[in-house]
């Protein structure tokens, strides 16, 4: 199975991306692994992608998608893929397509993982941070025993500015202009199938098990 995986910010694509790569066997990608990886290495790829970071510029999106054809073309042909973070537009994913079609390696399925804004809204701004050892914490899924003060280490607890309510509203309309486009490109080319980003993980896990069993992709 060769799968794509979008949602916005607090749709829980990492924790589902986890449990999906685990129970399927899939090399999850995710584009900013592939990135520190390439650099940490000191690929070709890598040190031309270095350039652009160090001077706080988006790498090209043909860089990126040459990191993850590198990445494919050395892996296992049999073995499943699943691309998170990346495409996030729809000029992205055209470049993506045209690469995976010179490896072989066309996309099965993209899962939409639809999320309302209250529920992003109730994960993300209640996520608190430990400033001295970074343990993560959530006020109501994942509360530390104290308020305000780390298990691990006694260290305080903080909000990121990225967790602000004002800063994850920004982040949903980029999100929202990014990828409205993104996702008819897919629709038309009758590959989306959305999900229920709302659900907790179980419940989505086994929404989308008996969705891949029912397009015969497991």
């Amino acid at each position: 199975m060769r799968l794509v995986l979008l949602g916005p910010p607090g749709a829980g694509k990492g924790t589902q991306a986890k449990v999906l790569a685990e129970k399927y066997h899939l090399l999850h990608l995710s584009t900013g692994d592939l990135l520190r990886e390439a650099v940490k290495n000191k690929t070709a790829t890598g040190s031309e992608a270095k350039k652009y970071m160090d001077r706080g510029e988006l790498v090209p999106d043909e860089i990126v998608a040459k990191m993850i054809t590198d990445r494919l073309a050395a892996a296992d042909k049999k073995q499943g893929f699943m691309l998170d973070g990346f495409p996030r537009t729809q000029g992205q994913a055209e470049i993506l397509e045209r690469a995976l079609a010179g490896l072989g390696m066309p996309l099965d399925i993209v899962v939409n993982l639809e999320t309302s804004e209250a529920v992003i809204l109730q994960r993300l701004t209640g996520r608190r941070i430990c400033r001295s050892c970074g343990r993560i914490y959530h006020l109501k899924n994942m509360p530390s025993k104290k308020s305000g003060i780390c298990d691990d280490c006694s260290g305080e607890l903080y909000q990121r500015d990225d967790d602000k309510e004002a800063t994850i509203r920004r982040r949903l309309e980029v999100y929202e202009s990014q990828t409205k486009e993104l996702i008819d490109f897919y629709q038309a080319k009758s590959l989306l199938q959305n999900a229920s980003g709302d659900l907790e993980v179980k419940v989505l896990f086994a929404e989308l098990s008996a969705l891949f069993k029912r397009l015969n992709l497991a």
